[in-house]
């Protein structure tokens, strides 16, 4: 990797491996405006928001240069201030202004550098069709009318997840990003990811806002409002707060829910460790019948679904364990039943979950015991963050509440389902017949845990050793299916999940590049630690429920066919 020394603004600045100027420049403490420059993406250089000058005069993007030693370059010339006003100004003549009533006010890319460049005035009128928002998605909301064209979206949804469901279309003035033939996101193959809102940097795609109904609920008298909190909700939602990421606020959470009205607040954990008792029994007895093999995980709903659309002769693979959000909702619901009757008031459960698909996947006629479904709503991360603040709470001088009983307990387990190779851990600590602190040890560094994008680890379990994949990120998936179906790769068991990192990287959570999701793990991770119990089967309300309640019905509650 080249090595030099770069003059920016006639700062001695050193490299050392950086990709392009634009990431020496940053790490001369610089802060380059971008709007389509995107660290995990390739470099697309459209915005010409980053472009430098050299001694020469010649003005050029930093994000698409490589640094070469001796480079003289400056980041701030009155040609570049010039520049980049116009560009903003011609970007805001082409876009809907409408920002004290956008989803993104606030944390808009468009609005900050605007500001920040004292853009104050647009000579420039829009000439552009006013084009109808897409509300077809469950999950997400496309307005034409707000893209500035960064392209952000287009290569999220291609170099990430292998669908490229969105791209440019036309020429020229008339250039466009949409589905092809201007369809409608609910006709595409859309999975429901949300990686394309998280990537977005003005409101042109939104998550789907369901504040107003969680409101609406908690001030109705005659309902009962119950909640679950997924775990990687916990180390994610005090970043708007001040508090860095992976640190564990879940204690704060259910306070704050407790506060604006919640009557029972639960953790997702719960159900995580029901799954890992259902998914580890049915792994077993596939390995006593001999297959289908592999075995993949079905705690993703993006995963399910673009299987469903795209690969289904591999369902037949998927375990029939529903998510941990279903699982906990149709035990919730079912145990609420009696209560209900009792008092004359119904219970309304909402899940907060880190992950846009979860709101797909609720609203899936699966998932609905007589009619109504068995998740009522689910907000994301962002969505309950937007209700706190609207509550006006002091978030981080809350005293910390623990969630409720019994379907508050949850183990270090299901802690870890929030990341990547977490349930694959989950379910290796269930099967292994040597239950010893050493052996847990030995599965964590087994090679479960990790950033690469494809894992595999072999495992004893009794007689036999079990080959195990983890893989995130759906274009990683895609691979790996390719690689089983021309048989070149064998496992037992594969875990699944569409988003990079697993769920601290869902798109419902607050915006954070990869050292953060990384962050998010690690906090999982030592709440893992420290957790008073490790393995699912140790949780006494679920031995409980599975041996009382349960018994002879988790068919029914816990399982499901695709």
């Amino acid at each position: 990797m080249a090595k030099g020394i770069m003059y920016i603004d006639g700062q001695r600045v050193p490299f050392d491996g950086e990709k392009n100027v634009l990431a020496v420049i940053r790490k001369a403490g610089i802060d380059m405006p971008t709007f389509c420059y995107y660290s995990e993406l390739s470099t697309f250089g459209a915005c010409r928001m980053c472009v430098v000058e050299d001694e020469k005069g010649k003005i050029d993007t930093s994000c698409s240069m490589e640094p070469r030693d001796g480079m003289k370059i400056r980041t701030n010339t009155a040609r570049l201030l010039k520049h980049r006003r116009m560009i903003l100004e011609l970007m805001l003549a082409s876009h809907d202004r409408d920002c004290t009533t956008c989803e993104k006010s606030g944390k808009c890319r468009l609005q900050d550098l605007a500001l920040q460049f004292g853009v104050r005035h647009v000579r420039f009128p829009d000439t552009r069709p006013a084009y109808e928002k897409d509300r077809s998605s469950p999950a997400i909301v496309r307005d034409p009318n707000k893209c500035i064209l960064c392209g952000d979206c287009v290569r999220v949804c291609d170099e990430m997840q292998g669908m490229a469901i969105l791209n440019f279309a036309h020429r020229g003035s008339d250039l466009v990003v949409s589905p092809a033939f201007d369809r409608k996101l609910a006709d595409t193959s859309c999975i429901s990811c949300g990686q394309c809102a998280a990537a977005c940097p003005t409101g042109a795609i939104t998550i789907r806002d369901e504040i107003g109904k969680a409101w609406r609920e908690l001030y109705d008298p005659k309902k009962r409002v119950v909640f679950q909190i997924a775990p990687a909700v916990r180390v994610a939602v005090g970043e708007e707060f001040g508090l860095e990421p992976g640190v564990n606020a879940l204690d704060k959470l259910v306070s704050a829910l407790k506060m604006m009205g919640a009557a029972e607040v639960y953790d997702t954990n719960f159900g995580a460790d029901l799954t890992v008792m259902e998914e580890a029994a049915e792994f077993l007895e596939r390995l006593k019948k001999g297959g289908p093999f592999p075995m993949f995980t079905s705690c993703c709903p993006a995963w399910i679904k673009y299987l469903e659309k795209e690969n289904p002769k591999y369902l037949k693979h998927v375990s029939t364990c529903k998510s941990p959000m279903e699982m906990f909702a149709a035990v919730l619901k079912d145990q609420y039943k009696a209560k209900d009757a009792e008092d004359g008031r119904t219970t309304y459960h909402i899940a907060i979950m880190p992950c846009t698909a979860k709101k797909m996947e609720a609203a899936r006629e699966e998932f609905q015991h007589d009619g109504r479904p068995d998740v009522d709503l689910v907000l994301t991360t962002q969505e309950i963050i937007t209700m706190i603040k609207e509550s006006g709470i002091r978030f981080t001088e809350l005293e910390g509440e623990s969630p409720d009983l019994p379907f508050g307990m949850g183990t270090g387990a299901a802690t870890i389902f929030g990341t990547t190779g977490g349930v694959a851990e989950a379910v290796a600590r269930r099967v292994v017949e040597d239950k010893s602190r050493n052996t847990l040890q030995a599965i964590q560094f087994s090679g479960l845990r990790g950033s690469e994008a494809i894992r595999e680890v072999s495992l004893p379990v009794g007689d036999r050793i079990l080959r195990i994949a983890v893989v995130h990120g759906l274009v990683h998936v895609k691979k790996l299916l390719a690689e089983i179906e021309a048989g070149t790769a064998y496992y037992d068991l594969v875990e699944v999940m569409t988003c990079k990192t697993g769920c601290v990287g869902g798109a419902g959570q607050p915006y954070g590049l990869l050292p953060a999701k990384h962050q998010r793990a690690e906090g999982l991770y030592e709440a893992d630690r420290t957790a008073l119990i490790k393995r699912s089967e140790r949780n006494p309300i679920v031995g409980e429920l599975l041996a009382g309640p349960l018994k002879g019905r988790t068919h029914e509650l816990l399982h499901v066919h695709y």
